[in-house]
């Protein structure tokens, strides 16, 4: 069973930057491919930004350019370092960890992002 648990949330103002931090134990770190997901009020959880152990990346159109995702094999830590934010941003961001091979997959807690001036 794998355990993870965000931090870095708050409030921002537009065109600040906010990084979050994930931390993940109880599993084989290298073996899942981490990512960040976030849900707005009323809207999907959508796909943010992933990293696979070979640090190959993929990330939303609407933050490509702002956001960077990058992990740390040795502390166990995936972080989404945050520029430019907008209002469009403003959501609940969860970490996400799903076994390679198998699929399985889990979440964190999540984490309020909150872009407003």
């Amino acid at each position: 069973q794998v355990q993870l648990v965000e931090s870095g949330g708050g409030l921002v103002q537009p065109g600040g930057s906010l990084r979050l931090s994930c931390a993940a134990s109880g599993g084989i770190f290298r073996l899942y491919i981490m990512g960040w997901y976030r849900q707005a009020p009323g809207k999907q959880r959508e796909l943010v930004a992933a990293i696979a152990n070979n640090g190959s990346t993929n990330y939303a159109d609407s933050v490509k350019g702002r956001f960077t995702i990058s992990r740390d094999n040795v502390k166990n830590t995936v972080d989404l370092q945050m520029n430019s934010l907008k209002a469009e941003d403003t959501a609940v961001y969860y970490c996400n960890a799903i076994k390679a091979r198998s699929g399985t997959q889990y979440w964190g807690q999540g984490t309020q992002v909150a872009v407003s001036s």
